[in-house]
């Protein structure tokens, strides 16, 4: 959703320099609400050698928000004018409110899985953990990266071509399609 500000940024300073502008501190947001996930399931690694119970959780868990979201829909319609500090915060939030950082716990554990051992002694351990961080820094970065040349493009795409006025007509409900797709992923999760 952060493209929405980046368009409404670009249209209040009647410029193209306003979409990209408004594109690091969403990222930024993004990642941080990424890494406050991930950071802390790749210390679990420490604690866990049975992953498949954790990654059952976790898509119980996902599927348990997107239906929650679905019930519980509401969502403002309208943009305001922030600061760009404000937009780490507000990228932080939803990132974190709409599950971003849930989502992608069963792809990172299926990444972990491959280095755990039952038989793994504290030293083995403490290195899987130490790989763990990194992954999880690198599935971090990979996922905001990939979130922000997204959102860019649609930003850039509605603020060049589009227009507010066919946000105005042609407004649907995203936060369904997020619904739909963290009960997808929870269901993933479940079969894997």
């Amino acid at each position: 959703m952060g493209w929405l500000f980046a368009v409404s940024n670009g249209m209040q300073e009647r410029s193209i320099k306003g979409v990209l502008v408004a594109l690091p501190p969403l990222a930024f947001g993004h990642l941080l609400a990424i890494a406050a996930v991930l950071l802390p399931v790749s210390l679990l690694s420490l604690y866990v050698v049975h992953l498949h119970l954790l990654r059952l959780l976790a898509g119980l868990l996902l599927i348990s928000f997107g239906i929650f979201k679905l019930i519980q829909s509401r969502h403002p319609r309208y943009l305001a004018r922030i600061g760009r500090g404000h937009l780490v915060l507000w990228s932080f939030l939803m990132a974190t409110s709409h599950g971003a950082g849930l989502m992608l716990i069963p792809f990172f554990l299926d990444v972990e899985r491959l280095g755990v051992h039952p038989a793994m002694h504290m030293a083995g351990m403490a290195h899987l953990a130490q790989g763990g961080i990194v992954m999880a820094l690198l599935v971090t970065l990979a996922h905001t990266l990939s979130m922000i040349l997204t959102a860019g493009v649609i930003a850039w795409l509605v603020y060049r071509y589009l227009g507010l006025r066919m946000l105005q007509k042609s407004w649907f409900n995203l936060d369904l399609v997020w619904s739909l797709f963290l009960i997808f992923v929870g269901g993933i999760a479940l079969l894997a």
